[in-house]
């Protein structure tokens, strides 16, 4: 198997695996949380927006490349950039049933599979990604789920 396909397959196993383990964990305190699982959830995903954003826009030059040479290494950064997810998960758990939170999981593994491919290709032909505003448009993606989140449970917007 190709590497650029392993690494894409490991990556969206680890970013819809985790979220999945967040979510039956977020479920399983629902019931003790559930008059104010919408502000947790609201405030998680915010949390991770936020973070994302203030990372992204954050002035740091880094030029250190990471050697993806192993499977252990693409193991290790794959469980590193999906922490993040896993908060997500807990906070879906807490406020989404089952059902959709499996839609979501599936979503999430089948578009990171795809990012990762085309970063890799993208990676092959020395083209410039600009990291900096696809972590902005990730914590604005983030911060607007935990809003619509919030709203819906609020009765505010029902869609």
């Amino acid at each position: 198997m190709q590497r650029g396909m392993l690494l894409a397959i490991i990556f969206g196993m680890f970013q819809g695996g985790l979220p999945l383990l967040g979510a039956l964990i977020g479920a399983g305190f629902r019931q003790y949380v559930e008059a104010v699982d919408h502000w947790i959830a609201f405030g998680l995903l915010a949390a991770v927006g936020g973070r994302m954003i203030w990372e992204a826009l954050r002035d740091t030059k880094r030029n250190d490349a990471t050697d993806l040479s192993s499977i252990g290494m693409i193991i290790v950064m794959a469980v590193a950039t999906s922490i993040d997810a896993f908060v997500v998960g807990v906070g879906f758990g807490l406020e989404k049933p089952m059902v959709e939170v499996m839609l979501n999981v599936v979503v999430i593994g089948v578009c990171t599979f795809v990012v990762s491919m085309i970063g890799v290709w993208l990676g092959r032909h020395n083209a410039a990604v600009p990291e900096r505003t696809a972590g902005v448009v990730a914590g604005i993606v983030l911060i607007a789920l935990g809003c619509k989140t919030l709203l819906e449970h609020l009765g505010i917007i029902c869609w």
